[in-house]
């Protein structure tokens, strides 16, 4: 197993270009099976749970070839499978995306019921109300999901509660249901754009993706098509976040500003100095960080998936900060290691105190997921002294090179094998 290894106390600067959002990809791969034509897809980000989702595809049968780190092209004309594979499956939830893609491409499919990080309870029964709304049938065997429909017929489906997980895959299946299907109360995240607009390139027609209504026309045939993934949002409100946090000086490029923008306003609630243009965004975190409330939502509110780095951030302010968990149960992974390092901070329920402003110390401590390892990592570069990060595959999952762009702002982090690393020396051999 890999850990990291980071002396902290540094503050970040330079400038930090952001890759291919991990959310819009695993949505747009699994799409791209309801065309026979060649897909080109490009601005993927190079990590774990993209070569997974292309690892998956292979095994359905889809023809792939690699043009560079991040573009693929797909030729979905040979597919021949209707059950991704059990140990592909396990190592990612999005991986649930291809019930969607499957029945609209063949009225069948079977899919394990699905890994990932362990965040609490994420049930898929929005899923398989909307699949029935569109007159497909499902049960559950030893685990798999089963989805039969002889057609699907456009209609009428009102989610429960808000679900991207659910929004995305009945857009999948209703772009090939024959009719007007209309989803109303749905996520509204960038990526749910980014998808409708892949979709529609392929021949769907798809209106209202970003607003709490869509309207989807079935498509006859779907073509193929060339599309390029969107910046990833979370990527660069990690970066944006260790700024302030490490009291650096950091420029992230390649963004779409107007996904920033809670993150921005957050930012600036807490003091530091946020500069704002059409591609870019410059954090100063060189200033006195004030305490905060910080809540998180559905988009456009404050992420889930920044929470853990947003509580770190809120450790370096000096005072009383409340974090408010709205989304995720199991959002709070982080915290034993944090305190561990020397953060104050209580949990009761979906809330959390932080008393901050104390120092964190270097620790050993392990990335129970995605983002608390994110977390973790930007506490370390913090900390006074050296820390030990284990479980890093957690966080290979979704940055795209993270500690080399961590290494050019001036972090010392080294990845090393634990036999490479001797614990009583604190140096990597």
């Amino acid at each position: 197993m890999e850990k990291f290894i980071i002396t902290g106390k540094t503050a970040l600067q330079g400038k930090v270009r952001i890759s291919g959002s991990k959310n819009s990809a695993v949505a747009v791969l699994p799409a791209a099976v309801l065309t026979e034509d060649l897909v080109f897809l490009e601005n993927l980000p190079d990590i774990t749970d993209v070569r997974t989702m292309i690892a998956i595809l292979e095994d359905l049968g889809v023809k792939i070839r690699r043009r560079g780190r991040n573009a693929v092209e797909l030729t979905p004309g040979g597919l021949s499978k209707i059950a991704p594979s059990y140990d592909l499956v396990k190592k990612m939830r999005a991986s649930y995306y291809f019930m969607g893609s499957l029945l609209a491409r063949f009225g069948r499919a079977e899919v394990p019921i699905p890994g990932g990080c362990d965040l609490g309870p994420r049930p898929i029964d929005q899923h398989l109300k909307g699949f029935a709304a569109l007159g497909a049938k499902s049960s559950i065997e030893h685990g798999m999901i089963k989805l039969t429909a002889d057609k699907l017929i456009g209609a009428r489906i009102y989610f429960d509660v808000v679900s991207i997980g659910a929004t995305i895959n009945l857009m999948l299946a209703a772009a090939a249901a024959e009719g007007r299907t209309v989803l109303e109360n749905v996520a509204k995240e960038p990526e749910i754009v980014d998808l409708a607009n892949f979709l529609n390139a392929m021949g769907a027609s798809i209106r209202g993706a970003g607003t709490d209504v869509i309207r989807i026309d079935g498509a006859g045939k779907f073509t193929g098509a060339r599309h390029t993934v969107i910046p990833d949002r979370i990527e660069a409100g990690t970066f944006m976040l260790a700024a302030a946090a490490t009291r650096g000086r950091v420029v992230v490029e390649d963004v779409i500003p107007k996904h920033l923008e809670a993150i921005t306003a957050k930012l600036r609630e807490v003091g530091a100095k946020v500069e704002v243009e059409p591609e870019m965004i410059e954090v100063d975190g060189e200033v006195n960080l004030k305490p905060s409330d910080l809540k998180t939502f559905p988009y456009p509110g404050f992420p889930t998936d920044l929470q853990p780095p947003g509580m770190v951030l809120l450790t370096a302010a000096k005072g009383l900060s409340v974090v408010t968990e709205n989304v995720f149960d199991g959002r709070y992974n982080h915290v034993d290691d944090l305190k561990r390092m020397g953060a104050q901070i209580k949990v009761e329920g979906r809330t959390a105190l932080i008393e901050g402003g104390n120092g964190l110390s270097g620790a050993p401590v392990s990335a129970p997921d995605l983002r608390s390892g994110a977390a973790l990592i930007i506490a370390a570069i913090m900390a006074d002294g050296i820390s030990e990060i284990s479980s890093i595959d957690h966080v290979d999952r979704g940055y795209e090179k993270f500690e080399e762009k961590l290494i050019s702002l001036g972090a010392s982090i080294k990845r090393v094998n634990d036999h490479e690393y001797d614990r009583a020396s604190g140096e990597a051999e």
